[in-house]
């Protein structure tokens, strides 16, 4: 399967006019309502398609010749595919193989309707977890589906991203037909202090922003390669820590520890979040004592690939299969050392380093049952859609943050003359104000619920309270000796611990956060660049809603309309997460902006486009990351002369505060 697999993306990319983008995007939509339930009988092709069908008979419409389509089929023939009405787990090594069988046999199509009633076919006979998985992922990254926007999954499969109480009520409301808007808690009490950035870890942002990162970048992912895919891991997962961080010093909690795996984890987590059909997701005690968990790890495993990874850094080469040293004393280490780490199909050597990301999240999720005995499901830290829920998590990845930053500190501090960028001197830096506030935010339950063509729908939402920021500008103040192109580049950054002790700039430069970078031309002599904060590029919109995007296109198809999409992509930052929380009497930062050279550029249209929007975080879709330095540049190797550093003519780093408001 992985054999046909590596064709995914390299593959002609076949001619997909056989059917315009409205007719595309409603095929995708009516495949994704209510997946728990057969295809409404309203949906005439795609249930047709679904019950007379046949796979087999269509191969000539694969690009294999059908030889995924066959695997599949035989598969199911025999009985082998795990049924639906299960719960489905990307850890789980089979239900993975199942789903990515799926996901093969649809990147094989040659053209959309093909792909349309093969994947309405198995919409009925697969798991409706495996069916929503490799949907999304071949719709993500095949050619026929290119500028279809995916529904926000926290609509398509609501339980994974919503209190069980909260499910419970909609599903009353729907008994007694009648409407219901119900507002969803965040987990724990005021008991745990880690309920004091619950906001964060249950935003259904932070969530669909990380499910999405995984599905852009799947660790399984053999095909085309994808450019800076490991450090991109790195990247985007530091980030995540960092932002996590800050929201603790936010409400005056300490940074996050490290995970270690000899000391228990003193803060336990009730997801209060039940699957579909499954359960409750476990829930893990205060106190908890790793131990070994039956077919997955024992603790003394991830203690070995640990201490081989340390290793490998000490010696500045990564060891490959055939025996072979491969260098990662360079700026590309960061790469190979991403992908060992996680390890995604790109590790030289996965049987040495193991799978230290994948197999901790597995031993992480299943501590409530660690030996099997009482049957229970994975646990949330065994789906990207839940893991960050977990506070866990975060150690977690403080843990695994802390190994890549010991690869990041061997490296020379940068020279003076690196970092300087002769055309540029910033003489001045301006900030508006910075200020967030919470709101409620509704989505839709519908899609939680079971209905038939005979139970009428009734209308249930929930609704959670959620961090926002009210819009800001920055203005940068740059001579330039020449006309140029140039990347800026800009942080904030905490200036104080959580006792009030202001981090060294060595310290604190790992506490960075990006919240934006671009290019642009500068003219000779003055010039003065302002930029919003919605223009951020690590960042994106809120997601369309389900029901919009089904009114959308229905009415496109039904006038013969044009469908146009601005974003399309689910993988981004929330752009209302961009600033930390801050606090009343204001939070202080530094923000911090670097104009460097534009010959940064990997693109030569980055001036006049942006690609998205989001290639901070994730790149631009298919294509080359856009910036040829380290990710965090200038930011990601050691500061051991502050003065230096911050006499770089064109850094520029002035104090900030960001206020909480309890109103706006």
């Amino acid at each position: 399967m992985r054999a046909s697999i590596i064709l995914l993306a390299g593959l002609l990319a076949w001619a997909s006019a056989d059917t315009d983008l409205a007719h595309k995007q409603q095929a995708i939509n009516r495949l994704l309502y209510h997946i728990y339930d057969p295809i409404k009988s309203s949906y005439t092709d795609l249930k047709e398609a679904a019950a007379s069908w046949n796979p087999r008979d269509h191969t000539g419409h694969c690009k294999d010749g059908g030889t995924a389509i066959t695997k599949l089929m035989d598969e199911l023939d025999h009985g082998r595919l795990t049924p639906q009405h299960h719960w489905f787990s990307l850890f789980n090594k089979r239900q993975r193989e199942e789903a990515l069988m799926l996901v093969d046999a649809l990147f094989q199509c040659k053209t959309f309707e093909s792909f349309k009633s093969n994947a309405a076919y198995f919409r009925e006979k697969m798991n409706e977890g495996e069916f929503v998985y490799a949907l999304y992922v071949a719709v993500t990254h095949s050619d026929l589906t290119e500028d279809v926007i995916l529904p926000p999954l926290y609509e398509v499969t609501p339980h994974m991203f919503t209190n069980s109480e909260v499910i419970n009520q909609a599903y009353a409301a729907k008994m007694r037909q009648t409407e219901g808007n119900f507002k969803m808690a965040f987990t724990g009490t005021k008991k745990n202090q880690e309920q004091r950035v619950a906001y964060f870890g249950e935003d259904i942002g932070i969530n669909s922003h990380h499910v999405h990162w995984h599905m852009d970048f799947p660790f399984w992912w053999n095909g085309a390669k994808i450019d800076r895919k490991g450090e991109l891991f790195f990247w985007v997962h530091h980030q995540l820590t960092a932002r996590f961080d800050a929201e603790r010093l936010s409400n005056y909690l300490s940074e996050v520890e490290e995970l270690q795996w000899d000391s228990p984890v003193e803060h336990g987590f009730a997801p209060h979040t039940s699957y579909k059909y499954g359960g409750e997701f476990p829930s893990r005690p205060d106190n908890n004592k790793f131990e070994d968990v039956d077919g997955v790890a024992r603790i003394l495993d991830l203690k070995v690939i640990e201490e081989r990874i340390r290793d490998a850094i000490a010696h500045g080469y990564i060891v490959d299969n055939d025996g072979k040293k491969i260098s990662i004393d360079n700026d590309h280490g960061i790469d190979i050392l991403g992908d060992v780490i996680e390890s995604s199909m790109y590790s030289p050597n996965i049987q040495y380093y193991g799978a230290l990301h994948n197999t901790a999240h597995m031993v992480l999720g299943r501590q409530a049952d660690p030996h099997g005995k009482y049957g229970m499901p994975p646990g949330v830290m065994e789906h990207f859609e839940t893991a960050t829920r977990d506070p866990a998590f975060f150690r977690l990845h403080k843990y695994m943050d802390n190994i890549f930053k010991e690869h990041k500190d061997t490296f020379q501090p940068y020279t003076k003359e690196e970092l300087t960028y002769e055309n540029a001197e910033i003489t001045g830096l301006e900030v508006s104000e910075l200020s967030t506030y919470f709101e409620d935010f509704e989505f839709s339950l519908s899609n939680a619920l079971d209905s038939s063509d005979s139970v009428k729908d009734v209308p249930v939402s929930a609704h959670v309270s959620r961090l926002n920021h009210k819009p800001y500008t920055y203005t940068v103040k740059v001579n330039a000796d020449h006309e140029e192109t140039a990347t800026v580049r800009v942080y904030i950054c905490p200036r104080y611990d959580n006792n009030g002790v202001q981090y060294t700039y060595d310290e604190g430069r790992w506490t960075c956060i990006e919240m934006d970078k671009f290019w642009t031309k500068l003219s000779a002599g003055a010039n003065e660049i302002t930029r919003k904060s919605s223009e951020s590029s690590v960042a994106i919109p809120d997601r369309e809603s389900f029901a919009h995007l089904i009114k959308e296109a229905d009415e496109a198809v039904a006038s013969g309309s044009e469908l146009k999409h601005d974003s399309i992509r689910g993988c981004g930052h929330p752009e209302r997460l961009l600033l930390p929380k801050g606090k009343r009497d204001g939070m202080e930062f530094w923000f911090f902006v670097a104009v460097t050279s534009g010959e940064d550029a990997t693109h030569d249209d980055l001036v006049g486009n942006d690609h998205g929007g989001n290639h901070g975080y994730c790149g631009i879709h298919g294509e080359t990351y856009p910036d040829r330095k380290p990710m965090g540049y200038p930011l990601d190797r050691r500061v051991t002369n502050p003065e230096a550093f911050m006499s770089i003519k064109n850094f520029r780093s002035i104090p900030v505060k960001v206020f909480h408001k309890e109103e706006h």
